[in-house]
């Protein structure tokens, strides 16, 4: 069964095996990683996994440049197939970005496992109360383009990336 989660150290060998199919040097979508973060080191996992769940919280301060966001990983029997994350709000890079940003890795692809979790986010979205969110996907990213489209999204342009607003 399918199931979006908080990060947690407690999957850190199933995010490292998810990372490994994704391969070197390719950004996993939705996992919040930054060029400074040591996934590798138990500590360096651990406090990366801090700060993506600090970042949840609108009391904490953040660093110059991010956002609150809410992260979960998609989780099906005990493996992590893919990571998600919503953006509370659209300043900085973010609005190039979007508000939900997700990934899913190379091997679990093809099950309608970005439109479940897709799904699943717009709930966390309406729970902080927005009422549209956007998402983005690169124009030759058809895969994505049909998730947001399954999710509601509605094209609002078109060039080398898709932007689509989804009401809430």
């Amino acid at each position: 069964m399918l199931e979006l989660l908080a990060p947690t150290t407690g999957l850190r060998d199933a995010w490292l095996r998810a990372r490994d199919d994704w391969g070197p040097g390719v950004h996993e979508d939705g996992f919040g990683i930054g060029p400074d973060d040591d996934v590798d080191s138990p500590e360096g996992f651990a406090a990366w996994v801090a700060r993506l769940n600090d970042q949840a919280d609108p009391a904490r301060p953040l660093q110059d440049g991010r956002v609150h966001a809410t992260f979960r990983w998609i989780v099906e029997d005990g493996e992590v197939l893919g990571g998600i994350a919503l953006r509370h709000e659209l300043t900085g890079a973010a609005a190039r970005l979007g508000h939900i940003g997700y990934g899913i890795r190379p091997s679990a692809r093809g099950r309608g496992i970005a439109t479940w979790a897709l799904g699943a986010m717009l709930d966390e979205a309406r729970a902080l109360g927005l009422p549209r969110v956007l998402l983005v996907c690169r124009a030759d990213n058809s895969a994505s383009a049909k998730t947001i489209e399954r999710n509601g999204g509605v094209l609002e342009s078109s060039d080398r990336v898709l932007r689509y607003w989804i009401e809430l």
